[in-house]
């Protein structure tokens, strides 16, 4: 999130939407959710605010589910 946030106010090359979600769902859920309130980046974007915590709690059941 903070690199993504750093490229967007150089107006740079932006790391996709969908690659930042493909991060969350393979085990950076928790980094990436708090790094949208650290860096304020993608916290007007409904589909993140709603989208990392569910992912979040996903891989939290999912985890609690294979003890």
């Amino acid at each position: 999130m903070g690199i993504d946030k750093r490229k967007a106010k150089k107006q740079k090359w932006r790391i996709p939407e969908a690659r930042l979600f493909l991060l969350a769902a393979i085990g950076g859920s928790l980094g990436s959710w708090a790094g949208m309130y650290a860096f304020r980046h993608k916290t007007k974007h409904r589909k993140f605010v709603i989208g990392m915590p569910a992912i979040l709690i996903a891989q939290v059941i999912f985890g609690i589910c294979l003890k």
